[in-house]
């Protein structure tokens, strides 16, 4: 399992409506993929310009297909990262 959380700052507030909107559609496009077994897309109550995205993957191929896929290739890659900063924090889950 793959699991990654992205956090995404709006670099302009003006864009943060758009940013909203496309990420809508990326986590419905994203969870309908093979391989998706959860995406997440939260939007900060404390700070407006904050997204966070939090992704499981089946294997690192279900995340790969999904780099090749339309939420990635046609709104997230081309429309959301210009307008974003983007970090990004492959994680281990911990269990108890």
């Amino acid at each position: 399992m793959i699991h990654l959380n992205v956090l995404l700052t709006v670099n302009d507030p003006e864009n943060v409506d758009k940013v909203r909107e496309l990420l809508t559609e990326c986590c419905r496009l994203s969870r309908a993929e093979p391989g998706c077994a959860r995406f997440e897309v939260y939007h900060s109550n404390n700070d407006a310009t904050r997204f966070v995205l939090n992704e499981h993957w089946e294997s690192p191929e279900a995340l790969d297909g999904h780099r090749q896929a339309k939420a990635y290739t046609e709104y997230y890659q081309p429309q959301v990262l210009p307008l974003v900063t983007r970090e990004p924090h492959p994680s281990t889950l911990l269990e108890p």
